[in-house]
């Protein structure tokens, strides 16, 4: 089969591999899209710990596929079934997986992380994927590069249930990359009275804008302070989500936040200046909450997947370019840019 194999560091190469051969208590999927994600592009340029020097694997983590072969042992699933695959499974027995917090697992393993991934055209799940419930079903008619968007969606969510968004609340995303419009959508369904959202791309301000956001801040040129200050009579954002990797916001959201404010540090900071100035007496005397969310779990992405089932929400709009399996070099530097949102690898 085709596949976009990592050789090492800005080394992907489009090669011809084996299929993969399933066990007992294994499924084999066709994949029908895999979207490439900021995870995929650290991996790419050498920059992710599970990709060690001397890796050679297929990445990829965000797919929708169908199944075309089922181990004898596995019950609950038919060949011809279209699924989405929830990326991430933990160990099973460590305190965060028994609470359902396998994502935080310390003993992790993951599609197109610790194993071949879906830049490929078939895809074996693990069995310790399969019976931690990390297949779920897709309606046929939804597109698979949405339904792939899943998994994103899911990290938005878990940042959400953090947050508490109650109806009429003013909230401030600051982002306007593909996790910025899907907190704003989630957001709009959640009932958000007003969503302002701040970015440095006027692009994607003006993407963000057609898919809800109710005002948009360019921070190149205006004053986000006094735009969020105007936008709330003075009382500042009900709810902040720092949905980029920048120190600036984190440290902004603390000042732009309202009395009683929930804030989420969705975006991790570069491993070598992970730190912050922090007035810890704005947190204080405003009585805020701090939240940070990483990835998602299993059970973040079943209601994820169960919202998008439903119809609620429509992250089509999200999908910015496809290109073909052979053209996955294309692609990634599609993905680089800026002014895309998603990209998806069509195999």
């Amino acid at each position: 089969m085709l596949a976009a194999v990592y050789h090492g560091p800005n080394d992907i190469r489009v090669e011809e591999v084996p299929m993969p051969e399933i066990g007992t208590d294994e499924v084999l999927l066709k994949v029908l899209d895999a979207n490439i994600c900021g995870t995929d592009l650290r991996i790419y340029h050498g920059h992710h710990r599970k990709f060690p020097l001397g890796t050679v694997r297929i990445p990829g983590h965000e797919t929708v596929g169908d199944i075309v072969e089922v181990g004898k042992n596995v019950k609950g699933f038919q060949v011809g079934q279209r699924v989405f695959v929830a990326p991430n499974w933990g160990c099973g027995h460590c305190r965060q997986c028994v609470s359902g917090d396998n994502n935080l697992c310390a003993d992790y393993g993951a599609i197109g992380i610790s194993v071949d991934g879906a830049f490929a055209e078939y895809l074996r799940i693990p069995n310790a994927a399969i019976y931690q419930g990390n297949l779920m079903p897709i309606r046929e008619d939804i597109d698979p590069a949405v339904g792939a968007l899943i998994e994103p969606f899911a990290c938005v969510v878990r940042g959400q249930n953090a947050l508490h968004i109650r109806p009429g609340e003013v909230v401030l995303v600051m982002g306007a990359g593909p996790i910025g419009v899907m907190h704003t959508l989630y957001a709009r369904l959640q009932g958000a009275g007003k969503i302002l959202v701040s970015d440095l791309i006027p692009d994607r301000l003006e993407q963000v804008r057609q898919l809800g956001a109710d005002r948009t801040i360019d921070l190149n040129r205006e004053d986000q302070a006094r735009i969020v200050s105007e936008e709330s009579q003075g009382i500042g954002a009900d709810v902040v989500i720092v949905a980029a990797p920048a120190h600036s916001g984190q440290e902004a959201a603390i000042r732009l936040a309202a009395i009683g404010a929930r804030i989420n540090f969705f975006g991790g900071l570069p491993k070598d200046k992970p730190t912050i100035n922090l007035d810890s007496n704005l947190v204080h005397y405003k009585e805020l909450i701090i939240t940070g969310t990483t990835a998602c779990s299993t059970q973040d992405c079943r209601q994820a997947a169960t919202i998008v089932n439903s119809g609620r929400i429509d992250l089509s709009p999200l999908i910015s370019a496809r290109f073909p399996l052979e053209a996955a070099l294309q692609a990634f530097a599609e993905a680089e840019n800026r002014h895309s949102l998603k990209v998806v690898i069509e195999p």
